[in-house]
């Protein structure tokens, strides 16, 4: 790793320690062949399942699932989580993709899920057998989840689901999706189920094409039968269980800006060091140095936003909607700023498509919106601080 000193920091044990080294290498060593294979970037369906396969034979999505069903801790660790996402965003910000949708898709179970649900999906979603996603935006309802409409509707043997979800990331590819629908009213009428993509009443209405290709599509749903057995909580607990679960994975998006900020920082050093410019280099010139300082300075403010928000998840067990919500949102508006700043000190080599730096200006983009927009995470922060004076009266 370009510079791990970050990782003495007191969040970590030892053995976060030894994951991020290790993960590093075998990033370096494994992922090139895959991403920079022929037809890798056309064809980024292809690419995904190759890398899903990747990972679980590393043993790196053991990290998604507890230790009883094939995983690597007896619970989720979200500074491991945290830490391969930053390892492998910045070696490629796909690779973090596809390891991120196993541990979101799947995290639902993970945290909720009765014994059968985790017996039959955890074990392969750790081996990269089952590709999972997570379903919980619609057109009209994103970032305000409460608005859905999609519905489950009470059968006999179970639901019948009906509506539309989109920006459904692995969607087209997963095998199956951790579906969010309402049966009842309000915030306490959602519910959550597994649906498997095999199911006759799903069916892909369009993929949809983004700056930063990764496969992403609109779900229909007519009547399509889904067992009891497949409901994940109870019912009317949907809702809960989406907050839970984005709880555990906001934090780790940061971490993933995280990746490409680093990234955006060491293509910039090297590009400082080795461009030669009015008889000296890029890197003697102050309005350089002044640019990887405030480089620096973000990236490092961003860990320690990421990191503690991991640690209170992990070590004091409480929850961190507030601190997942800063971090995210800190970690990915300023990587946007890093990466800009890395772009523009390549010049126009820096928007020549297939140099780094332009690929991390587009890989960033989309993370200030997934998983709640930037301006959302202001109103969730917010929200939590005028909380307290009304728990202290």
């Amino acid at each position: 790793m370009a510079d791990c000193d970050f990782l003495d920091w007191p969040f970590f044990e030892a053995f976060h320690r030894e994951l991020a080294i290790e993960l590093d290498a075998w990033s370096a060593a494994t992922l090139p062949a895959i991403i920079d294979a022929p037809g890798a970037h056309e064809n980024v369906d292809d690419t995904c399942r190759k890398l899903v396969s990747a990972l679980g034979e590393g043993g790196w999505l053991k990290y998604c699932a507890p230790a009883s069903y094939g995983g690597a801790r007896e619970t989720l660790d979200v500074r491991s989580l945290a830490l391969i996402r930053e390892t492998l965003a910045r070696h490629s910000g796909l690779a973090d993709f596809a390891f991120a949708m196993q541990g979101l898709g799947s995290g639902a179970i993970s945290l909720f899920g009765s014994e059968d649900l985790k017996a039959a999906y955890l074990p392969r979603v750790v081996t990269g057998e089952k590709i999972a996603a997570f379903a919980l935006s619609e057109p009209d309802a994103g970032s305000d989840a409460a608005a859905m409409s999609m519905t489950l509707r009470p059968t006999t043997d179970g639901y019948a689901a009906d509506g539309e979800k989109t920006w459904i990331s692995n969607g087209g590819i997963a095998d199956f999706y951790t579906l969010f629908a309402r049966t009842g009213e309000g915030a306490r009428g959602v519910t959550a189920v597994v649906i498997d993509a095999d199911n006759p009443g799903l069916s892909i209405a369009e993929r949809i094409d983004v700056i930063a290709p990764h496969p992403l599509a609109r779900l229909n749903f007519e009547g399509a039968q889904i067992p009891a057995s497949a409901r994940i909580g109870a019912e009317g607990e949907g809702f809960k269980i989406a907050l839970a679960t984005l709880d555990v994975f906001r934090t780790t998006v940061g971490a993933a800006a995280l990746g490409l900020a680093r990234r955006a920082l060491d293509e910039a050093t090297d590009r400082a060091v080795n461009r030669e410019m009015f008889g000296s280099t890029l890197a003697n010139m102050p309005i350089a140095q002044e640019r990887l300082a405030e480089m620096a300075l973000d990236i490092d403010a961003s860990a320690l936003l990421i990191y503690r928000s991991a640690w209170i998840k992990d070590v004091q067990k409480r929850r961190v909607t507030k601190e997942a919500a800063m971090a995210k949102l800190y970690a990915t508006d300023r990587a946007q700023t890093v990466i800009d700043k890395a772009v523009q000190m390549f010049g126009g080599l820096g928007v020549k498509k297939g140099v780094k730096v332009e690929e991390l200006y587009r890989d960033i983009r989309a993370l200030r919106i997934y998983e709640g927009a930037s301006e959302v995470q202001k109103l969730v922060i917010a929200r939590q601080i005028l909380k307290k004076p009304k728990e202290m009266t």
